[in-house]
């Protein structure tokens, strides 16, 4: 620590990120152990976190993180929007073909930002808000593929007719960004997606993912 830092706050921040690491929530004397403080401090810092709504405790006295961070985090989904729409609109160009950048939100993948092509006759009308299960879509499962650390060569994953029938979709995992999931896709009317579009998509992911860090 700095003479220019809050230890309290640091400390505050780091409860929070030992909470969002666990599904099961965590203890006082957990949470002191991994901290290295005593039970007090962090006693003081739940009272506080729970006052803005940021953790949660409950009935057996495990704290988690609370309802209050998903306000926060909606808050950077416009941020995330801006700096992928550059790729999304070179990808939609490229490919002909409605792009677009899927976030998690909660047990849903979620458009946050979506370009459509200007010189196609048709395209598949994809907007933002849309949201869908993770394990059902192009979007949806690349994020699930990258979670469970299951991504490999070629790196996209296609889908066809699973959330429109007739439309096809490939979808390349967001990696290396701390603190998101996401993904990189395009939607088409067809009944596959050609051999070229995979690969492409896996770029558009990999030039969201360096806007990002």
């Amino acid at each position: 620590m700095t003479a220019e830092t809050s230890q309290t706050l640091d400390r505050g921040l780091r409860v929070l990120k030992l909470l969002a690491d666990t599904d099961h929530g965590l203890t006082v004397t957990e949470l002191s152990n991994k901290l290295g403080v005593n039970r007090t401090v962090v006693y003081r810092l739940l009272a506080t976190l729970e006052q803005h709504a940021l953790v949660r405790r409950d009935l057996g006295g495990r704290a988690r993180v609370g309802l209050g961070v998903l306000r926060l985090g909606r808050q950077v989904h416009p941020l995330v929007r801006e700096a992928a729409l550059p790729a999304l609109r070179a990808l939609a160009e490229d490919i002909g073909a409605t792009a677009h950048l899927t976030m998690v939100d909660g047990t849903e993948a979620l458009a946050v930002a979506v370009v459509e092509p200007t010189w196609t006759d048709y395209h598949v009308a994809y907007r933002t808000g849309f949201r869908h299960p993770l394990d059902r879509g192009a979007a949806g499962k690349a994020i699930l593929s990258a979670r469970q650390g299951l991504v490999t060569d070629p790196g996209y994953t296609l889908t066809h007719g699973e959330l429109e029938a007739g439309a096809s979709g490939a979808a390349a995992p967001l990696l290396g960004v701390t603190g998101i999931e996401g993904s990189v896709g395009v939607v088409m009317l067809a009944d596959s997606v050609p051999e070229r579009v995979g690969p492409r998509v896996v770029d558009a992911a990999r030039e969201v993912a360096d806007a990002l860090r």
